[in-house]
């Protein structure tokens, strides 16, 4: 895959060039004091600025594009990138911003005629210097969205010498190396609410670790797969008999031992895996969370996705905080995969203890399961000229 560095060779140095870098800087934004947007995180921008900052230092024109939630194609004020532009501005000051790509159906339609519109430099840049003029080289810095073919992802390493961006290739290089090149033992945990979402991860990640561990919601498909009632809980019947397929393959799955619920009277109950009618299991209990903390501990490589339950419910928190406590206390290399696993750590202000927080949590998982995204194939067939 070309780096920075490779760019600048190809294009003879990177004085007055003018480069388009994606970076990913979709990230919720709140209503500030006097009702305008803010940005509540600028952890995304502060992230692209190894990349942006190492372009401008080398003296190329540097216009930066991104998207921003979902408007549908049609400009929306309430995902305008002008709170991102203010907060790029102070630092980076000479980098120019494009408007939301998605206010643009051909962005996620992938339309050859918005691609153009890119590379010759139709997308004006309205928040900084920027002026509509063709770019001479493109640098994708944006992982969380590298999964996607999008225009802004795949279309400009067709017509333009193009690169991956610092944190991009980090990030392809640590959760590519997950499927190669892990110390062993290597641990994987997986959350979150549907085993649906993650089965592809699932069944890539049993090829390649000594231990998965399964919690959150999606480990009542699995209970239900065992012959454990789950009362309420969340569960994916068209997928049990693919979980017992998946249980009875010889592979080393740890499911909770027991979990924490909610009964039909609204009380908080420590329970074993099997849950009566009315009863709803939202995080793992205290035995689970002992147990996957000595899986964790035996690790030298440990990748966690996805929460052990309702985290954001003080009362459903634990599951979460344990593995989370668990992995800043690993002696392991330790990846957390993204989304709600990243918020997590941040919250628990663990963040600071992880050997690597991924910028993206879908596109991570699809990297593990495929070892390709098109972001990345896009980048190493582009122009070498």
């Amino acid at each position: 895959m070309p780096l920075l560095e490779d760019l600048e060779q190809r294009l003879g140095g990177l004085d007055g060039r003018r480069i388009l870098v994606r970076c990913d800087f979709n990230f919720p934004l709140r209503d500030g004091p006097d009702g305008t947007p803010e940005i509540a995180d600028d952890l995304r921008i502060r992230a692209a600025l190894p990349t942006l900052r190492w372009l401008i230092e080398r003296g190329a024109a540097v216009t930066a594009c991104s998207h921003l939630g979902r408007p549908g194609g049609a400009p929306d004020e309430r995902f305008s990138l002008a709170p991102v532009a203010e907060r790029l501005l102070e630092l980076a000051p000479s980098i120019a911003l494009a408007e939301n790509l998605r206010f643009r159906l051909g962005e996620t339609a992938n339309d050859p005629a918005f691609v153009d519109a890119l590379v010759g430099g139709a997308v004006t840049a309205p928040f900084g210097a920027g002026s509509p003029a063709p770019f001479d080289g493109y640098v994708n810095d944006a992982f969380g969205v590298s999964h996607r073919a999008h225009a802004s992802i795949v279309g400009p390493p067709q017509y333009l010498p193009s690169a991956a961006g610092r944190l991009l290739h980090r990030e392809a290089e640590v959760l590519g190396g997950l499927r190669t090149d892990a110390k062993r033992p290597f641990v994987a945990v997986l959350g979150g609410a549907k085993v649906s979402d993650k089965l592809g991860a699932v069944e890539a990640l049993l090829s390649v670790v000594d231990t998965l561990v399964i919690g959150g919601g999606m480990c009542f498909t699995f209970l239900a797969a065992m012959g454990h009632p789950i009362g309420d809980s969340l569960c994916e019947p068209d997928f049990i008999e693919t979980c017992e397929r998946l249980l009875v393959g010889g592979a080393n799955i740890v499911l909770p031992n027991d979990i924490t619920a909610l009964d039909a009277g609204g009380t908080v109950r420590q329970m074993g895996r099997s849950l009566p009618d009315g009863c709803r299991g939202l995080d793992i209990g205290p035995g689970s969370a002992a147990e996957f903390d000595d899986v964790i501990a035996g690790a030298r490589t440990v990748f966690w996705n996805g929460p052990m339950g309702l985290f954001e419910d003080d009362r459903f928190a634990a599951g979460t905080r344990a593995v989370a406590q668990s992995m800043a206390d690993s002696r392991a290399f330790t990846v957390v995969g993204g989304g709600d696993s990243a918020a997590a750590v941040a919250q628990f202000g663990l963040a600071p203890y992880m050997d690597h927080i991924s910028t993206g949590g879908g596109a991570g998982l699809e990297l593990i399961e495929h070892g390709d995204l098109p972001g990345l194939a896009a980048l190493r067939d582009s122009p070498q000229r």
